[in-house]
């Protein structure tokens, strides 16, 4: 067979060791594992997805490098105290996800040459191996939630990064390289000893004996949101309430997501936020948003397994000139308000851009990455770190509408160049956008 492999977990190794699965290029067997099967090596010449998270794995076969053509490896919720050095012999492996696996050391020959995608969120990982930095087509670094105090040396390396996740760590410092990287565009940092936090005063309680939930508006990695009425002070509003799914998430800690949707204060292309949850049965952490109207959605959908670091958009979708303007603005104005408030919001992307649907009207939304800017030229230079995000989201829009005005191809230009120091901080952006 060559589709997706997704019956029950006993009913799939019953089928694998008949030989029923022959041919299959994806398998799934997800929870309760404690050794690997052997008979998964009758798919060698056809496997490129498999997942074994939330078993009991405490280590992977020698000759795992059998699975010649194996892409994408799920490890989550294992047991592993030491990335396997195996997963490095694999010549296709580009992906492999070990989130909550009881990871401490990170051996660089468990690194395959092809690596694309790594995530070791929440685990105890101490230190990274040198040979990081040697993985030419490392893209995306999902590290939130370890014990890290400092990146290798040869990350600086890493031509091709785009996206790092380094919340919820040890680290005093980041390395000044890390914002001379070409390619990178993302980046998080909050929960760290090196982050300045402003404390908030004045934020509004939102006790969860007030709220009545109502229907689920949408769901991402890090929480649910739901449509809300909130009874306070004599009067019932209508919110947006998202309670989030436990202490870490791939961008780092609930806590800081809500303390910054706080402190960004009101904008209108931000997703305001109103107030903290308080009082919920079983101590979730929530945050109250305004409402948007009931029609607006996600601009995009988030990356794929293929696309990596890239928002994965409707064929169908076809933008006219004003509406790729008006998004552009709306994303480039919120940036630069949050800026200016000394936040970065990590995450500037389309599906992050809740829109109409036709004219353009959006905001920006999910502070999930946020983090608070150093002073003086090093948050300048992590702000124009997030004016590489626009410049690409603001190439996708281009790329969905007519012949786009020389101008903005200029911008555009301009913002995704891969020398950082020479982009426009993201004020300037948005004079340059009113100007074309």
């Amino acid at each position: 067979m060559s589709g997706p492999v997704r019956a029950s977990r006993a009913d799939t190794l019953t089928a694998l060791r008949r030989g029923d699965l022959a041919g299959a290029r994806e398998l799934f067997l997800p929870g309760g594992l404690a050794e690997f099967p052997q008979e998964i090596f009758g798919l060698a010449d056809s496997l490129e997805v498999l997942d074994l998270g939330g078993g009991n794995l405490t280590s992977l076969p020698a000759e795992l490098g059998r699975l010649k053509k194996l892409r994408v490896l799920f490890l989550s919720g294992n047991r592993f105290e030491r990335m396997p050095p195996a997963l490095g012999d694999c010549p296709a492996l580009s992906q492999i996800g070990l989130r909550g696996a009881g990871l401490r050391e990170v051996p660089g020959e468990a690194l395959p040459a092809a690596l694309r995608w790594l995530t070791l969120t929440d685990n105890t990982v101490e230190e990274l191996p040198a040979a990081l930095g040697e993985r030419p087509h490392l893209q995306k670094l999902l590290l939130a939630g370890n014990r890290l105090r400092a990146l290798p040396e040869g990350l600086a390396n890493a031509r091709g990064l785009e996206l790092i996740r380094l919340a919820a760590n040890r680290f005093e410092a980041l390395p000044a390289w890390l914002a001379t990287l070409p390619s990178l565009a993302w980046l998080s940092y909050a929960g760290n000893p090196l982050e300045r936090v402003t404390p908030l005063a004045g934020v509004a309680a939102v006790s969860w004996n007030d709220v009545t939930l109502g229907e689920r508006l949408g769901e991402g990695a890090s929480g649910i949101t739901h449509r809300a009425s909130w009874r306070a002070a004599g009067e019932t509003r209508s919110i947006a309430l998202k309670l989030f799914k436990g202490a870490m998430t791939s961008d780092g800690l609930p806590d800081r997501e809500v303390a910054a949707c706080l402190a960004a204060g009101e904008h209108p292309h931000l997703a305001s936020g109103i107030g903290r949850l308080a009082g919920h049965p079983d101590g979730v952490e929530g945050l109250a948003m305004r409402l948007l109207p009931s029609h607006w959605h996600a601009l995009a959908g988030p990356p794929s397994l293929a696309s990596c670091s890239r928002d994965v958009y409707d064929p169908a979708l076809c933008l006219g000139d004003d509406a790729v303007r008006r998004l552009a603005r709306a994303a480039a104005s919120a940036a630069a308000h949050l800026h200016g408030r000394g936040l970065l919001h990590g995450d500037l992307y389309a599906h992050n851009l809740l829109w109409d649907g036709e004219a353009g009207e959006a905001v920006l939304s999910d502070f999930g990455a946020a983090s608070w800017l150093p002073p003086g030229s090093d948050g300048a230079a992590f702000q124009r770190i997030e004016v590489r995000a626009w410049g690409l989201l603001l190439g996708e829009l281009l790329a969905l509408g007519p012949a786009p005005a020389a101008a903005l191809q200029e911008l555009q230009r301009a913002c995704s160049q891969a020398e950082p120091a020479a982009r426009p901080l993201m004020g300037e952006v948005v004079a340059a956008l009113d100007a074309a």
